[in-house]
């Protein structure tokens, strides 16, 4: 309800005491065993419609004069002259309705009568002046909040969109850096055909990134299609060294994620599991639901959190991680989150574990995840 119909509410309120009132004179005739007066019904019943009436008063003077520092003091004073005013009209029109109606009191006069009725009125005018006040102000005081409200959600909103922005910006370079390094590193040791491999399989993932939806959230067999692009050009830097399983129910590819979500966990694993070991290892990414919840995991079989060495990066606590972690509170809040622990006995093997509220994405891509493995 806009608040310029308030006080159309607050008149029309006025109706159910000018009935009570009406039915009340009218019943107290009966039981005195009296007939009707009828212009006395009329009359108690139209003393509050006529109230009724004069309250634009009360509500144009709390439009004009809110009561809210710097100047209550002034505006006080306002609304006292506007509680008179209401109470003088209310009399008057009171009075003047008696006399129409021919039951005035014939034993003072018309001045008297009018000063009496103002006396009269004073109390209950004031009361209903500044009832009629405070309710003006505080519908106008939870309309402010509520626009507040609104405002400072679009504003959460507008942070958190800006925020995600920047961190996914943030994460395309640290890929990109990651994989010219790689391919440095073929270059130097001569190894021209998987160098020129790779920058192709680069050229294509980077093609996709810059094309990419801008939206936060993709079906989850696009975010498999992309990690198998990525994997084809790490499959070029480990050879035979990297085997890789997708571990995928069918029913979730459907499944909303973070864009961008499983490659920076992927690169943790092959950073700091498979190359850590002279014979290279296995790294499993899986989907699976649990209720309302999605649960992806990305396991390698490393040597484990613990062998991390002294004065290096921890695992837990990279560029990919962080970001990633940012993101799902971001996103989800504490719905989502992001845990690395053992995945084998002794310590052995790594597994990243991402939970998050899972819902259907409202679109899905083409692409879809290897079955068992990534090939060169």
């Amino acid at each position: 309800m806009k608040i310029g119909r308030l006080w159309l509410l607050i008149a029309a309120a006025c109706l159910v005491p000018a009935v009570l009132d009406g039915s009340l004179s009218y019943l107290q005739a009966r039981l005195a065993g009296r007939v009707p007066d009828w212009q006395e019904v009329f009359w108690q019943a139209n003393e509050w419609l006529i109230l009724g009436a004069l309250t634009p008063i009360a509500y144009w003077l709390a439009r004009r004069y809110p009561i809210r520092p710097p100047i209550i003091g002034r505006n006080l004073l306002a609304h006292a002259g506007g509680a008179l005013l209401l109470c003088i009209g209310w009399a008057t029109a009171g009075a003047s309705l008696r006399w129409v109606l021919g039951i005035g009191p014939t034993e003072i006069t018309r001045a008297q009568h009018l000063t009496s009725w103002l006396l009269t009125t004073i109390p209950w005018g004031t009361f209903m002046y500044f009832t009629t006040l405070g309710c003006v102000h505080a519908f106008g005081y939870f309309v402010e909040a509520r626009q507040r409200e609104s405002q400072a959600a679009r504003l959460a909103a507008q942070v958190a969109e800006a925020r995600l922005g920047a961190l996914r910006m943030q994460l395309h370079p640290h890929f990109l850096f990651n994989s010219l390094n790689a391919i440095t590193v073929l270059v130097r040791d001569q190894d021209t055909a998987n160098a020129a491999r790779m920058l192709e399989l680069l050229s294509d993932v980077l093609r996709q990134v810059l094309r990419a939806d801008p939206a936060h959230e993709v079906a989850l067999a696009d975010e498999l299609g992309f990690l198998e692009r990525y994997l084809a050009i790490e499959q070029v830097r480990f050879s035979d060294r990297l085997r890789v399983r997708f571990d995928v129910d069918d029913t979730l590819r459907d499944a909303a994620v973070p864009a961008f979500l499983l490659q920076p966990l992927v690169e943790n694993a092959l950073r700091h599991g498979i190359a850590q070991r002279a014979d290279g290892g296995d790294v499993e990414i899986s989907a699976k639901r649990d209720g309302d919840v999605l649960l992806l995991s990305v396991t390698d079989n490393g040597p484990g959190i613990a062998a991390v060495l002294p004065g290096r990066e921890t695992r837990g606590n990279g560029l990919g991680l962080a970001n990633t972690r940012e993101r799902l509170t971001t996103l989800y809040g504490p719905s989502a989150s992001l845990e690395l622990h053992a995945s084998g006995a002794g310590g052995a093997g790594t597994v990243a574990l991402v939970r998050l509220p899972y819902r259907a994405a409202p679109t899905r891509g083409v692409a879809s995840p290897a079955d068992s493995s990534v090939g060169p």
